[in-house]
């Protein structure tokens, strides 16, 4: 992505833009590559983020399920990357609805309200995940008729509303990035660092290829759509698979980030249909005892972690000039000597 394609900008001042999420993982890198070349970042996020602050973004503090913060925090903005979102595997029905899709509702009115007219959402994979593997797959897979868990049937509902809010008074791309990792994660990898610490790390189908994606090409992925959305752009109204272009074991990939911490871990396995039996005994008891906790197993997991799901990109290289940066085996190189400095 060349600078001057990104800027395209008055020289007598900066663009904004917005980053809901700002705080997260992918939305903090999507903020920090926009400062770095040249943008006025704003960011809106439920907490305190001190350290983005610092490095010269404008926070604002809200619930993106109220409109008044968005309201003003979008504002004079030239497009907002709509990145917030509630992820994971459990929780109340109500918040993943609030968090996913009123949010997105919200969102999108705010870009009509200030005529802002560009929207880059962040979407998911497991949108289109119907229990099966996915091997080879492009954006022309649809989605499933019924979803196991509230998150990607949340996500689903999102995207669509996204895309169908295109027109030439607003371009809208929809990502999906896939398993996003790397330096400042502070979900995956802690997680399993965690069960590994503890011998609650399990294997279910260790030879099943997946995708995945390091962090600062995810950012990237936002940015080269970002240049590339226009009225009339191909990719307008359109949503794409965002990875790193080499599928891998989902065992060798688990242990190659492992190891970039100093860690090594038996392959302990469990049988796939074991684990979604596991699952659903957990989801049905805190579910009859209101647990908000997310369960060590959920019916969503268990697919996730028992099937294979990889997905061809040649929609983004052409229409959105995407190319992984680096090879995954360069990556946890890189995830391993930032690690341990």
């Amino acid at each position: 992505m060349s600078s001057q394609s990104a800027l395209d900008m008055d020289p007598s001042a900066k663009k904004a833009v917005l980053v809901t999420g700002a705080g997260g993982f992918l939305g903090s890198e999507i903020a920090k590559q926009g400062l770095a070349l040249g943008y006025e970042v704003r960011g809106i996020a439920r907490g305190d983020y001190p350290e983005l602050e610092a490095l010269g973004v404008q926070m604002f503090k809200g619930d993106l399920a109220s409109s008044e913060s968005l309201i003003e925090a979008a504002k004079g903005s030239v497009a907002i990357f709509h990145v917030a979102a509630k992820a994971g595997a459990w929780g109340p029905k109500a918040e993943f609805e609030a968090s996913n899709i009123l949010a997105t509702e919200n969102v999108i009115q705010a870009c009509l309200t200030h005529k802002i007219p560009k929207l880059i959402y962040t979407s998911s994979p497991s949108v289109i995940h119907a229990g099966g593997d996915i091997e080879g797959a492009d954006e022309s897979l649809p989605y499933p008729e019924h979803f196991i868990a509230d998150y990607p049937r949340t996500k689903a509902i999102a995207e669509q509303k996204v895309l169908d809010a295109q027109s030439d008074d607003l371009n809208v791309v929809s990502l999906r990035p896939h398993l996003i990792w790397g330096p400042g994660d502070r979900h995956l990898i802690p997680r399993l660092i965690d069960r590994a610490q503890r011998g609650r790390l399990r294997y279910l189908a260790p030879e099943k290829l997946v995708d995945s994606v390091y962090i600062e090409d995810a950012a990237r992925a936002h940015w080269n759509a970002f240049d590339a959305l226009k009225t009339g752009a191909p990719c307008a109204g359109q949503a794409y698979f965002i990875t790193q272009d080499e599928p891998w074991p989902i065992a060798d990939l688990i242990e190659g980030i492992l190891q970039a911490h100093g860690i090594t871990y038996p392959r302990k396995l469990i049988s796939p249909k074991v684990a979604y039996f596991v699952g659903y005994s957990l989801e049905l008891m805190y579910g009859l005892l209101r647990i908000k906790k997310e369960p060590l197993m959920t019916r969503f997991i268990a697919e996730q972690l028992s099937t294979a799901h990889w997905f061809k990109i040649d929609k983004a290289k052409r229409d959105l000039n995407y190319q992984p940066s680096r090879t995954i085996k360069e990556a946890l190189a890189e995830l391993h000597s930032k690690v341990n400095t």
